[in-house]
């Protein structure tokens, strides 16, 4: 199966998970969401996981989805920010107003 990213709102994070059934959770990226924001906290690939781009697949499909829920990023998490930075196509997720603050 090829990995998938989830919103686990129960849990306040985004999880990518893979293998032959889909049950693997290789790693997530925790959030808090609050009145059209949704800020992202903190990532984490499982180290059994590492070099195989499922950080950049779990970035690119937690975004994807805060966008298409129409919500303002705030990328507090160091992982999530530098992503955005190198696909500058996401920078407008980020309010203008706050970009500067979050280096973009």
């Amino acid at each position: 199966m090829e990995p998938q990213t989830t919103d686990r709102p129960q849990k306040s994070r985004y999880e990518i998970v893979t293998g032959d059934d889909g049950t693997e959770t290789a790693g997530f990226a925790e959030y808090h969401l609050s009145e059209g924001e949704i800020a992202f906290l903190h990532t984490e690939i499982d180290g059994r996981f590492a070099g195989r781009g499922l950080g950049g697949l779990l970035a690119r499909g937690a975004l994807d989805d805060a966008g298409a829920r129409g919500l303002h990023v705030l990328p507090y998490c160091p992982f999530i920010r530098s992503w955005i930075g190198k696909h500058p196509e996401y920078a407008d997720l980020v309010p203008e107003a706050k970009r500067a603050r979050f280096g973009l």
